[in-house]
């Protein structure tokens, strides 16, 4: 993997405060991205997951839950270890399910398309109104790029994952504005557990409406919380 270091990426630190994340970055304390979005879904979406909660129950949701972010933790910390050239191919021996979940994503999702890369795990932030931390900027398939990793339990529709598309676009917008890029890329690497590699892509006006639809985000994040 070619590193190509152009950008002077921050660094920052994070804490839970008034129930949910922000990041320190100097002087000032931003909001989390997932934070906005998980605290500004709609009644329907929290209704979905109160009744998928009701049925399965409190214990199962959260082993559930539990065991994703630990499977979703290990993946990332492997795909990066990878990218940073810190392990090789042997590591893929075990069969863990996240390393193997994780050589689909780099056999299919990583090799021959990403040519460069700026970073890993950075921190991204719009001056004023939010921060985050980006998987993986570069250059995928011959553009700047937002790349993003996750894991699930079953297939994913590209009308299911609106929250992702989100996401991306808020890191390409920030990405944009401090950094004074034109990023106008971002990609979805997904694997499920089945070993079921997809790939999600969103450019253009398709992500130039999502970046509009997260600021209405955050506007409504920082009246919920009566911030000015």
């Amino acid at each position: 993997m070619k590193w190509n270091n152009k950008f002077n990426y921050p660094k920052s630190s994070r804490s839970i405060e008034d129930g949910y994340r922000k990041y320190l970055l100097g002087d000032e304390k931003l909001p989390s991205v997932t934070s906005i979005l998980s605290l500004t879904k709609s009644s329907e979406e929290k209704a979905a997951l109160a009744n998928w909660t009701a049925r399965v129950g409190k214990t199962e949701a959260n082993r559930i839950k539990t065991e994703a972010s630990t499977r979703g933790n290990n993946l990332h910390k492997y795909l990066e270890d990878y990218c940073r050239g810190r392990i090789n191919e042997s590591f893929f021996e075990s069969n863990d399910q996240y390393k193997l979940m994780a050589k689909e994503i780099i056999d299919k999702g990583l090799k021959d398309k990403l040519e460069e890369i700026y970073g890993m795990e950075e921190t991204l932030y719009y001056p004023g109104q939010y921060a985050g931390t980006a998987d993986l900027i570069g250059v995928y398939e011959g553009k700047d790029t937002i790349i993003d990793f996750k894991q699930a339990n079953k297939p994913k529709k590209s009308e299911w994952i609106s929250e992702y598309y989100y996401q991306v676009s808020a890191y390409v917008a920030a990405h944009n504005v401090v950094h004074n890029t034109k990023i106008n890329s971002a990609v979805i690497l997904l694997c499920t557990v089945d070993n079921l590699f997809q790939d999600f892509k969103i450019d253009g006006v398709e992500l130039e409406m999502y970046q509009n639809l997260f600021l209405g985000r955050v506007k409504k994040f920082y009246e919920m919380n009566n911030i000015t």
